[in-house]
């Protein structure tokens, strides 16, 4: 059996738990797979703005549970409040053993300063009409739905899938320039007051870059989001990196629901050490 990597810090953002297009399996599995000292999970985490209670799968509880394991288990889980989860900033700055719920997060390491939120403070919509930006969720939602029917026929069809709501996404938001100045207000901020790393989550693009102006620099890193990227971020060795599910997913490691579909002899097989007979003769 393979060991769980350790990381000194996990970043997840955007999971959307309660929603038809989380994709709370493969989340599952990257948890699985991790041993983080700090897991700091940067808004969106749940989605009480769409939340139904006829819809809530045994996967996105088994996250949920997982996240309560880590805690009991001595990780510190650090719950950054975003838009779709807003409902949660009332209890901003209560903790309760491991787990803690905040509105922004500062971390020194290694020296230097780490500035992490949510970002749904740059987008103007959220403050000046949030009425709209609620249609939008709802709409989105509906679209993954649709994006997954046509997927659905694709793969029947032997086709490659294809991200219709990514591809309107992207095209909507460089035509209404809808978050178009957030990568520069970000890290202009963080140079201003001297932070080294500036972690958000929120537009749904993960991404690391180094951003410079004539006061500094700064790294801005974007955990991205478990609808459609699969990726987080991670912290260890005193470097950043961005997880991609996709690339990067370790095989060994199942959800829950991935052991029940198992039958009994690939189950025998997954966990039974079979001898090599030529390491036996002499």
């Amino acid at each position: 059996m393979k060991l769980k990597r350790k990381v000194e810090i996990a970043v997840i953002s955007d999971v959307h738990l309660g929603t038809f297009g989380c994709q709370a399996k493969q989340l599952l599995t990257y948890l699985n797979s991790i041993e983080p000292k700090k897991l700091v999970l940067n808004g969106d985490i749940i989605d009480i703005w769409q939340f139904k209670k006829r819809y809530f799968p045994k996967s996105h509880l088994s996250v949920i549970k997982k996240i309560m394991d880590f805690a009991s288990n001595g990780t510190e889980v650090i719950y950054i409040t975003g838009n779709h989860d807003e409902m949660l900033r009332k209890f901003t700055d209560t903790t309760i053993g491991n787990i803690s719920i905040v509105n922004k997060l500062v971390l020194n390491l290694d020296g230097k300063r780490a500035w992490f939120f949510h970002g749904d403070v740059f987008d103007v919509s959220m403050q000046n009409a949030k009425w709209l930006a609620k249609l939008g969720g709802w709409g989105y939602d509906i679209l993954i739905l649709i994006n997954s029917f046509i997927n659905w026929c694709l793969e029947k069809l032997g086709r490659e899938r294809y991200s219709l709501s990514k591809k309107i996404k992207d095209n909507v938001k460089s035509a209404v320039k809808y978050i178009n100045d957030f990568e520069d207000v970000a890290t202009e901020l963080a140079i201003e007051n001297g932070y080294d790393y500036v972690i958000c989550g929120h537009i749904h693009q993960p991404k690391m870059l180094i951003k410079e102006n004539k006061h500094g620099k700064t790294t801005y890193l974007n955990s991205g989001d478990w609808i459609e990227n699969f990726t987080a971020l991670e912290y260890q060795f005193k470097r950043w990196k961005v997880y991609n599910y996709t690339n990067d997913k370790l095989a060994p490691f199942f959800t829950d629901s991935d052991l029940q579909t198992m039958d009994m002899q690939d189950l025998i097989a997954a966990i039974t050490i079979v001898d090599n007979p030529k390491k036996k003769k002499n």
